[in-house]
């Protein structure tokens, strides 16, 4: 999320598969005065919570209007928030819901109702695609960085969802001598898995739905000014198309980028969250940048 404080304050929110944050942020404080706020959601990066699991949207809107407060009390700066995939869903529920009382903005990156509705039927399949441990770390970001334009986004990524696997206690008396054999002759294999997943995003399929069921009209609800980026038009569903020809949000489409739109033209993304914040005179230019 981003804060304009006397300077605007970003609330930048990722994906469950959260992409690479770092480009972008730096890419948007070059161009424009401004505090950014990138939060680790629950059971994603340092963040710890007693129910990683409960990913339901009304459980992370909650959490993202605790932070805020926790963070500015009863006089939060001027927010807008910027979310991707699921985190821009998150974003449009914390903002229906008023959990943050000074929001001057919203921006969803890539995630429009139809498409994502569509997209959770083959989630569990894809889920069950991805390895179930690594064997280092360096397994884990050599796994992420397939496809990846830099190492150094997958690497931080990595290092918030996986972590080490917690060997499990001697329960019984006497079992020690037993399971010390065990572990040692299981030496070799315990090194090979070493890192799992920290979240098992499979057992939270019921609140995928609620993520974005209805969502293009919470979105269209909102009586801040809006920004939708999009990878390709043909993203937009019926909804969105009506109330963008209204003149209800800006949107801009940013061609040759994959859904992870903000890691492949971290610039671009940065130049249009820029130019609205501008445009909108929520805050200055920096360094030059033209808008």
């Amino acid at each position: 999320m981003a804060s304009l404080g006397t300077e605007p304050k970003h609330f930048i929110q990722h994906d469950t598969l959260p992409h690479a944050l770092p480009p972008l942020e730096s890419a948007i404080i070059n161009r424009i005065q401004c505090r950014i706020v990138a939060l680790d959601l629950r059971g994603h990066g340092e963040t710890k919570v007693r129910n990683p699991e409960d990913l339901s949207a009304e459980t992370m809107s909650k959490d993202v209007g605790n932070v805020v407060e926790a963070l500015y009390g009863d006089l939060p700066p001027p927010i807008m928030l910027i979310g991707h995939s699921m985190g821009g869903a998150i974003a449009v529920h914390t903002a229906v819901a008023n959990l943050v009382p000074s929001l001057l903005g919203l921006c969803m990156i890539d995630v429009v109702e139809g498409t994502a509705m569509d997209a959770l039927n083959s989630m569990q399949n894809f889920l069950r695609s991805r390895p179930k441990t690594f064997k280092s770390l360096e397994n884990a970001i050599e796994w992420r960085c397939e496809g990846a334009a830099s190492p150094e986004g997958p690497k931080a990524i990595v290092e918030g969802i996986i972590e080490e696997e917690e060997e499990e206690d001697e329960d019984e008396e006497g079992g020690g001598s037993v399971n010390k054999r065990k572990k040692e002759d299981d030496t070799e294999t315990k090194k090979e898995h070493l890192y799992t997943w920290r979240i098992e995003l499979a057992k939270t399929e019921k609140y995928w739905d609620g993520w974005f069921r209805g969502l293009s009209n919470l979105f269209l609800s909102c009586p801040t000014p809006k920004l939708l980026l999009l990878a390709g038009v043909d993203r937009l569903d019926k909804d969105l198309t009506i109330g963008q020809m209204q003149g209800k949000f800006q949107m801009q489409v940013l061609p040759q980028c994959g859904h992870a739109v903000h890691e492949d033209a971290p610039d671009k993304v940065a130049e249009a969250v820029a130019t609205f914040l501008i445009r909108h005179r929520f805050t200055e230019p920096i360094g030059g940048f033209q808008w």
